[in-house]
Protein backbone atom coordinates (compact mmCIF):
# COMPACT_ATOMS: atom_id res chain seq x y z
CA UNK A 1 0.00 0.00 0.00
CA UNK A 2 1.26 3.52 -0.92
CA UNK A 3 0.45 7.22 0.08
CA UNK A 4 1.23 10.15 1.32
CA UNK A 5 2.53 8.48 4.44
CA UNK A 6 4.27 5.83 3.05
CA UNK A 7 7.24 4.42 5.67
CA UNK A 8 5.79 6.52 8.46
CA UNK A 9 4.92 4.60 11.65
CA UNK A 10 1.32 6.11 13.38
CA UNK A 11 0.74 5.35 16.81
CA UNK A 12 -2.59 6.29 18.18
CA UNK A 13 -4.36 5.97 21.60
CA UNK A 14 -7.78 5.39 21.32
CA UNK A 15 -8.20 3.71 18.05
CA UNK A 16 -10.64 1.05 18.89
CA UNK A 17 -13.47 3.66 18.07
CA UNK A 18 -14.56 7.06 17.38
CA UNK A 19 -12.16 9.73 15.75
CA UNK A 20 -9.18 7.00 16.59
CA UNK A 21 -9.87 4.48 14.58
CA UNK A 22 -11.48 6.66 11.70
CA UNK A 23 -7.44 8.42 12.02
CA UNK A 24 -5.84 4.87 11.89
CA UNK A 25 -7.94 3.72 9.28
CA UNK A 26 -7.42 7.16 6.96
CA UNK A 27 -3.39 6.73 7.78
CA UNK A 28 -3.12 3.17 7.15
CA UNK A 29 -5.37 3.78 3.73
CA UNK A 30 -2.41 6.67 2.98
CA UNK A 31 0.47 3.81 3.68
CA UNK A 32 1.60 4.69 7.57
CA UNK A 33 1.69 1.01 9.43
CA UNK A 34 -0.25 2.10 12.52
CA UNK A 35 0.07 1.17 16.28
CA UNK A 36 -3.47 0.87 17.60
CA UNK A 37 -3.52 1.35 21.32
CA UNK A 38 -6.67 1.03 23.35
CA UNK A 39 -7.67 -0.79 26.96
CA UNK A 40 -10.56 -2.67 25.05
CA UNK A 41 -8.63 -4.97 23.45
CA UNK A 42 -11.29 -6.59 21.11
CA UNK A 43 -12.14 -2.38 19.64
CA UNK A 44 -8.37 -2.56 18.19
CA UNK A 45 -8.34 -5.67 17.12
CA UNK A 46 -11.46 -4.87 14.68
CA UNK A 47 -9.37 -1.45 13.74
CA UNK A 48 -6.04 -3.72 12.78
CA UNK A 49 -8.47 -6.61 11.14
CA UNK A 50 -10.52 -3.41 9.12
CA UNK A 51 -6.84 -2.21 8.27
CA UNK A 52 -5.08 -5.16 7.54
CA UNK A 53 -8.68 -6.19 4.68
CA UNK A 54 -7.88 -3.53 3.14
CA UNK A 55 -4.10 -4.27 2.31
CA UNK A 56 -2.19 -2.32 5.23
CA UNK A 57 -0.22 -2.91 8.31
CA UNK A 58 -1.13 -2.39 11.66
CA UNK A 59 -0.94 -3.92 14.97
CA UNK A 60 -2.96 -4.36 18.28
CA UNK A 61 -1.91 -3.09 21.30
CA UNK A 62 -4.01 -3.38 24.76
CA UNK A 63 -2.67 -0.56 27.34
CA UNK A 64 -3.63 2.16 29.76
CA UNK A 65 -2.70 5.23 29.40
CA UNK A 66 -3.20 6.37 32.86
CA UNK A 67 -0.43 3.56 33.84
CA UNK A 68 2.85 5.13 32.00
CA UNK A 69 4.71 1.67 32.44
CA UNK A 70 1.61 0.17 30.28
CA UNK A 71 2.65 2.77 27.88
CA UNK A 72 6.23 2.32 27.99
CA UNK A 73 5.74 -1.60 27.27
CA UNK A 74 3.68 -1.06 24.33
CA UNK A 75 5.54 1.58 22.77
CA UNK A 76 8.48 -0.69 22.93
CA UNK A 77 6.32 -3.46 21.56
CA UNK A 78 5.60 -0.93 18.20
CA UNK A 79 9.09 -0.27 17.80
CA UNK A 80 9.73 -3.88 17.79
CA UNK A 81 7.33 -4.71 15.16
CA UNK A 82 7.57 -1.50 12.87
CA UNK A 83 11.22 -0.07 14.24
CA UNK A 84 10.32 3.51 14.67
CA UNK A 85 8.10 6.14 16.05
CA UNK A 86 7.19 8.74 13.35
CA UNK A 87 3.38 10.25 14.34
CA UNK A 88 1.42 9.80 17.27
CA UNK A 89 -2.22 11.10 18.09
CA UNK A 90 -3.69 11.22 21.41
CA UNK A 91 -6.82 10.58 21.29
CA UNK A 92 -7.72 8.68 24.31
CA UNK A 93 -10.63 10.35 26.61
CA UNK A 94 -13.55 10.01 28.84
CA UNK A 95 -16.37 12.21 29.11
CA UNK A 96 -19.65 11.16 31.12
CA UNK A 97 -21.30 13.82 33.69
CA UNK A 98 -23.13 16.92 33.08
CA UNK A 99 -23.18 17.55 37.17
CA UNK A 100 -22.34 21.01 38.31
CA UNK A 101 -19.23 21.10 40.35
CA UNK A 102 -21.14 21.25 43.68
CA UNK A 103 -22.67 18.03 42.85
CA UNK A 104 -19.37 16.55 40.98
CA UNK A 105 -18.39 13.54 42.35
CA UNK A 106 -14.93 13.26 43.27
CA UNK A 107 -14.13 10.02 41.26
CA UNK A 108 -15.63 11.78 38.19
CA UNK A 109 -13.03 14.72 38.18
CA UNK A 110 -10.02 12.27 39.20
CA UNK A 111 -11.17 9.78 36.35
CA UNK A 112 -11.12 12.46 33.48
CA UNK A 113 -8.07 14.63 34.73
CA UNK A 114 -6.27 11.41 34.47
CA UNK A 115 -7.17 10.08 31.29
CA UNK A 116 -7.28 13.14 29.12
CA UNK A 117 -4.77 15.25 30.81
CA UNK A 118 -2.30 13.03 32.78
CA UNK A 119 -2.64 10.72 30.01
CA UNK A 120 -2.05 12.97 27.28
CA UNK A 121 1.20 13.79 29.08
CA UNK A 122 2.43 10.40 29.66
CA UNK A 123 1.87 9.45 25.93
CA UNK A 124 3.85 12.42 24.92
CA UNK A 125 6.77 11.74 27.43
CA UNK A 126 7.14 8.26 26.58
CA UNK A 127 7.24 9.15 22.93
CA UNK A 128 9.89 12.02 22.76
CA UNK A 129 13.07 10.20 22.71
CA UNK A 130 11.35 7.51 19.64
CA UNK A 131 10.70 10.73 18.02
CA UNK A 132 14.15 12.26 18.45
CA UNK A 133 15.49 9.87 17.28
CA UNK A 134 13.66 10.06 14.21
CA UNK A 135 15.51 13.21 13.78
CA UNK A 136 11.83 14.80 13.46
CA UNK A 137 8.26 14.11 13.88
CA UNK A 138 4.25 14.58 14.62
CA UNK A 139 2.39 14.44 17.82
CA UNK A 140 -1.23 15.75 17.39
CA UNK A 141 -3.64 16.22 20.20
CA UNK A 142 -7.39 16.18 20.29
CA UNK A 143 -8.49 18.88 21.88
CA UNK A 144 -11.91 20.44 22.64
CA UNK A 145 -13.73 23.84 22.25
CA UNK A 146 -14.71 23.22 25.78
CA UNK A 147 -10.94 23.96 26.64
CA UNK A 148 -10.52 27.19 25.65
CA UNK A 149 -14.31 28.26 26.40
CA UNK A 150 -15.69 26.17 28.96
CA UNK A 151 -18.92 25.06 29.33
CA UNK A 152 -21.40 24.64 32.56
CA UNK A 153 -21.48 21.51 33.94
CA UNK A 154 -18.41 20.02 32.14
CA UNK A 155 -15.73 21.16 34.87
CA UNK A 156 -13.30 18.38 34.45
CA UNK A 157 -14.09 17.87 30.88
CA UNK A 158 -13.34 21.62 30.26
CA UNK A 159 -10.40 21.98 32.56
CA UNK A 160 -8.74 18.55 30.82
CA UNK A 161 -9.10 19.78 27.31
CA UNK A 162 -7.77 23.04 28.75
CA UNK A 163 -4.45 21.82 30.40
CA UNK A 164 -3.75 19.74 26.75
CA UNK A 165 -4.20 22.44 25.02
CA UNK A 166 -1.57 24.13 27.34
CA UNK A 167 0.61 21.22 27.42
CA UNK A 168 0.68 21.52 23.48
CA UNK A 169 1.81 24.72 23.22
CA UNK A 170 4.60 23.83 26.02
CA UNK A 171 5.35 20.53 23.88
CA UNK A 172 5.80 22.67 20.95
CA UNK A 173 8.24 25.34 22.46
CA UNK A 174 10.25 22.53 24.25
CA UNK A 175 10.24 20.37 20.47
CA UNK A 176 10.48 22.47 18.17
CA UNK A 177 14.41 22.22 17.77
CA UNK A 178 13.83 18.71 17.34
CA UNK A 179 11.48 19.40 14.03
CA UNK A 180 9.14 17.98 16.05
CA UNK A 181 5.64 19.62 15.71
CA UNK A 182 2.99 19.36 18.18
CA UNK A 183 -0.45 20.56 17.43
CA UNK A 184 -4.28 20.26 18.02
CA UNK A 185 -6.99 18.91 16.22
CA UNK A 186 -10.36 20.63 17.54
CA UNK A 187 -13.01 18.14 15.79
CA UNK A 188 -15.85 19.80 17.33
CA UNK A 189 -19.07 17.86 18.54
CA UNK A 190 -18.71 14.34 16.59
CA UNK A 191 -21.26 11.61 17.50
CA UNK A 192 -19.30 8.71 19.02
CA UNK A 193 -19.97 5.96 21.36
CA UNK A 194 -18.50 8.79 24.20
CA UNK A 195 -21.15 10.83 23.28
CA UNK A 196 -24.08 8.37 22.83
CA UNK A 197 -23.36 6.74 26.00
CA UNK A 198 -23.16 9.61 27.96
CA UNK A 199 -26.32 11.44 27.95
CA UNK A 200 -28.10 12.91 30.91
CA UNK A 201 -31.83 13.80 30.87
CA UNK A 202 -31.88 12.85 27.01
CA UNK A 203 -29.30 15.90 26.22
CA UNK A 204 -26.08 14.46 24.72
CA UNK A 205 -23.31 15.99 26.25
CA UNK A 206 -22.60 17.40 22.65
CA UNK A 207 -25.96 19.57 22.25
CA UNK A 208 -24.17 22.88 21.05
CA UNK A 209 -27.26 24.88 19.67
CA UNK A 210 -26.82 24.31 16.12
CA UNK A 211 -23.32 23.48 15.38
CA UNK A 212 -22.51 20.59 13.08
CA UNK A 213 -22.51 17.14 14.58
CA UNK A 214 -19.76 15.62 12.51
CA UNK A 215 -19.22 11.67 12.18
CA UNK A 216 -16.07 10.54 12.71
CA UNK A 217 -15.37 10.63 9.15
CA UNK A 218 -15.28 13.98 9.10
CA UNK A 219 -12.61 14.19 10.73
CA UNK A 220 -10.19 12.36 8.35
CA UNK A 221 -9.05 15.10 6.24
CA UNK A 222 -8.03 17.63 8.56
CA UNK A 223 -6.06 14.39 10.75
CA UNK A 224 -4.04 14.17 7.33
CA UNK A 225 -3.60 17.11 6.99
CA UNK A 226 -1.29 17.14 10.27
CA UNK A 227 0.53 14.43 9.58
CA UNK A 228 1.76 15.26 5.96
CA UNK A 229 3.20 19.09 6.89
CA UNK A 230 6.64 19.40 6.38
CA UNK A 231 8.97 18.87 9.07
CA UNK A 232 9.72 22.55 9.75
CA UNK A 233 5.88 23.21 9.57
CA UNK A 234 3.28 24.39 11.77
CA UNK A 235 3.51 23.92 15.62
CA UNK A 236 1.65 25.09 18.56
CA UNK A 237 -1.22 25.72 16.63
CA UNK A 238 -5.10 24.67 17.18
CA UNK A 239 -7.02 23.26 13.96
CA UNK A 240 -11.01 23.54 14.27
CA UNK A 241 -13.87 21.76 12.35
CA UNK A 242 -15.79 24.20 14.35
CA UNK A 243 -18.51 26.57 12.69
CA UNK A 244 -18.09 29.08 15.63
CA UNK A 245 -15.31 30.80 17.14
CA UNK A 246 -14.34 28.76 19.53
Amino acid sequence: MTGLLENKVAVITGAGRGIGKAIALVYAENGAKVCCMARSKHEIDETVTRIKNGGGEALAISCDVTDYQSLENAFEKAVEEFGAVDIVVIDAGVDCDNSPVDELDLKVWKDVIETNLTGAFYTAKVSIPYLKKRSGGKIITIGSGLGHKGREGKAPYSCSKAGLWMLTRVLAQELSQYDISVNELIPGPVNTNMGNDCKKDNKSVFSIDDEWIKTPDDVRNIAMFLATQPLIGPTAQSYSLMRRDL
